[in-house]
């Protein structure tokens, strides 16, 4: 059991508020500086979120709302969970925790000066060290519950691309079956994988790639979109090819189909869809009675990928509503046909056409839509208990709020 906090270093940590809500992102920039001056520590990292600076203000955020929050940790239940199995999928383990514990302590020293006595400095190592209790606790249990069950594993494995298919311009799918010969333990719709791999420009790239299908206990299929000077996303589209190793840390992440109490709207954008699919195939193949909305968004038919599975699935589970909207329909592109909606998906358009006062809403889908979009149901009344969303790389201040 965790040792509790004492009211001191509440008290002290409480007292360090202003200060981080100033010099925040300074100390985590630090912090980080620090953490990868070790190679096997800076390994473990998505160095993209290092490049774009977004891991450094979201790392502030979170120790700000730690602070915030430290004498009611309850109203941080969802960032643990959401640390926690990151960490799992980056296979991060107690061994690492002393090394971030060393490099923030000397970054808060560094960027605060004389005003990091050692009081303050000694409370905040308790709290760290308490946090880390609490995370290392969570993730046990998680390496322990999929170790547990039929084709579950720790750590990195070795599976076979058996597939490549092409599913529009943009978007690739890998089907994945382990090099092993075993099974694959179940994941829940909606859940990713992690992947490490070495590139032409880049060693040990490391990403999050949502599973696009539903548990079948032999393979996992990815979908991967081509992004424009995307190392990772370039050398999957180009260098591998059926027949290639990948190797992957089990399925992980706190974004999956919940039990189907209520409708549920599963909400798209890009090539966000792919959680979305996985869900709709759990959907039909063990929900019959659940009212279910499939929306998405693209560009237009040429980026639009797995629409034909999606309006199989729908077709078959017999409740499931598609609707897809182009925001730049192509030539060929037919209204009624390839798509039904010209333009974005809005608030509006939801209320009016989605069970909008009771649904559980799924979301998936770059920044400016989750913004656009999670935002908009929270000013509209949707509670957030109804409100399920999924991003890849640090969560922006926005989203964080």
């Amino acid at each position: 059991m965790t040792t509790p906090l004492s009211g001191k270093t509440i008290a002290l940590v409480k007292a360090t508020v202003p200060a981080l809500t100033e010099h925040g992102a300074t100390i985590t920039g630090v912090m980080y500086k620090r953490l990868f001056e070790t190679d096997h520590i800076r390994a473990l990292f998505n160095q993209a979120n290092q490049e774009s600076g977004a891991q450094v203000k979201a790392l502030a955020g979170g120790i700000l709302a730690y602070a915030r929050n430290i004498d009611n940790l309850g109203a941080l239940g969802a960032l643990v969970e959401r640390m926690a199995q990151k960490h799992v999928g980056y296979h991060i383990l107690p061994e690492h925790y002393p090394y971030v514990a060393s490099a923030l302590l000397g970054a808060i020293k560094e960027v605060l000066g004389d005003a990091a006595t050692d009081e303050i400095l000694d409370a905040w190592g308790e709290a760290y060290w308490f946090l880390a209790a609490i995370l290392q606790g969570r993730e046990t249990d998680i390496r322990q519950s999929v170790e547990a069950q039929e084709g579950g594993w720790s750590g990195w494995r070795a599976f076979v691309v058996e597939q490549k298919i092409r599913e529009s311009a943009v978007i690739t799918s890998f089907v994945l079956r382990p090099q092993d010969g075993g099974k694959v333990v179940a994941h829940k719709p909606g859940q990713f994988l992690t992947f490490a791999f070495d590139t032409a420009v880049q060693k040990g790239v490391k990403r999050n790639y949502s599973i696009s299908q539903a548990a079948n206990g032999e393979t996992y299929r990815i979908s991967v979109k081509r992004e424009t000077h995307g190392v990772a996303s370039g050398h999957l589209h180009d260098a591998i090819q059926v027949g290639d190793v990948l190797v992957a840390t089990p399925p992980a992440g706190d974004f999956h189909l919940k039990p189907a109490e209520r409708p549920v709207v599963l909400l798209s954008g890009g090539v966000g869809l792919t959680p979305m699919v996985a869900m709709l195939e759990a959907i039909a193949a063990d929900h019959p009675d659940l009212e279910a909305y499939f929306v998405h968004g693209a560009l237009n038919g040429d980026v639009h990928a797995l629409g034909e599975q999606v309006k199989a699935l729908a077709a078959a589970h017999g409740g499931t509503r598609v609707s897809t909207f182009f925001s730049e329909p192509a030539a060929g592109d037919v209204l009624g046909d390839s798509h039904d909606v010209e333009g974005f998906v809005s608030i509006d358009w939801l209320k009016a056409e989605t069970p909008f006062d009771t649904a559980d809403f799924y979301l998936c889908g770059p920044k400016p839509f989750l913004r656009s979009l999670v935002q908009g149901l929270i000013l509209a009344g949707v509670p957030v208990d109804r409100i399920h969303y999924e991003f890849f790389g640090p969560a922006d201040e926005l989203l964080a709020a």
